[in-house]
């Protein structure tokens, strides 16, 4: 069970994190230091219109937070093969590559959609010098309606950024990536050619 972000030193009584009307709430990945990392907000926005713009991945080094490139490299089956490519300020850039499924189902209030991905190094380009290879990035959108033109965006992410970067800078990294993210895309998804419903 995912519990609130414990911010403090001492490991006292955890406060969840809330950054522009984001929840984020974290718990241990038993065997490891790194945290299992869990975001829940509202976006002003339908279901469809918020997954097309996370299905705009090749667009994302133009909206998403330290993405510099990300290209399609193949569709296999359900799923699709993305190659990665991130510059954050705090360390070298990183990449990686990553398998997507993607479902949706009906809701009462129109569709729900589910975004999952796991590393696919090996499908994808081999590694550069001077860039760090992330290893571990597994995740999850979950887009839920709440009525007509709003949708409860749930994001689940665990990774280990990468590298040799010590864990409670690793910690940070993901927390502070996730509040951009949120911010990224509801930023995006104002853009009119998102609401264009895909039949």
């Amino acid at each position: 069970m995912f519990a609130a972000v414990d911010l403090s030193d001492e490991g006292g009584k955890p406060a969840a994190v809330r950054e522009n009307n984001v929840a984020i709430y974290s718990r241990a990945r038993p065997g490891s230091p790194l945290k299992e990392f869990k975001a829940v907000g509202p976006i002003d926005a339908p279901t469809y219109a918020v997954c097309a713009v996370i299905d705009d991945f090749q667009n994302y080094p133009k909206f998403m937070p330290f993405m510099t490139e990300c290209r399609l490299i193949k569709r296999d089956g359900d799923s699709i093969i993305g190659y990665q490519r991130l510059s954050p300020k705090v360390c070298a850039d990183r990449d990686y590559t990553l398998r997507v499924w993607k479902r949706s189902w009906p809701a009462s209030d129109g569709l729900v959609f589910m975004s999952q991905w796991s590393p696919a190094n090996d499908l994808g380009p081999p590694e550069t010098k001077g860039v760090v290879r992330v290893k571990v990035c597994e995740g999850k959108w979950l887009l839920e309606p709440e009525g007509i033109t709003r949708t409860r965006a749930t994001y689940s992410i665990y990774t280990d950024s990468g590298g040799f970067l010590p864990s409670f800078i690793a910690n940070h990294v993901s927390l502070t990536g996730i509040s951009r993210l949120f911010a990224a895309v509801r930023k995006q998804v104002k853009d009119p050619r998102y609401a264009v419903r895909q039949l």
